[in-house]
């Protein structure tokens, strides 16, 4: 069994996103590549956003700390600290309202 400490790593994330030139860092928690379910905290500074990208597969997003938006086409939906964002099957990106953390969760597809 693991366990790990999600606001400690938050806390250690949003520091080397402070120091980054884009903004942001991150670092996966449970799987990778090779596993089915992938979990990654990242973080984000205010104003700094992840590109636009295609949804590898079912995935959610659980704000850690800060405030959020998640893009998808002419639709966005905002997420504060302790909200579940269901993320579409279709491109997407995400803007950091404030310095935020959150919990990526993936379960590729095929």
């Amino acid at each position: 069994m693991q366990k790990f400490s999600l606001d400690a790593m938050a806390r250690e994330l949003l520091q080397r996103a402070a120091t980054a030139r884009h903004g942001r860092s991150a670092d996966t928690v449970y799987g990778g590549h090779e596993h089915v379910l992938r979990q990654t905290v990242i973080t984000l500074t205010a104003g700094s956003t992840l590109a636009e990208h295609e949804n590898p597969g079912e995935a959610t997003l659980f704000v850690l700390r800060g405030r959020v938006r998640l893009h998808s086409g002419e639709v966005s939906w905002d997420g504060i600290s302790g909200d579940l964002i269901v993320i579409p099957q279709a491109k997407h990106s995400l803007e950091a309202l404030q310095d935020s953390a959150v919990l990526l969760t993936v379960a590729k597809l095929g």
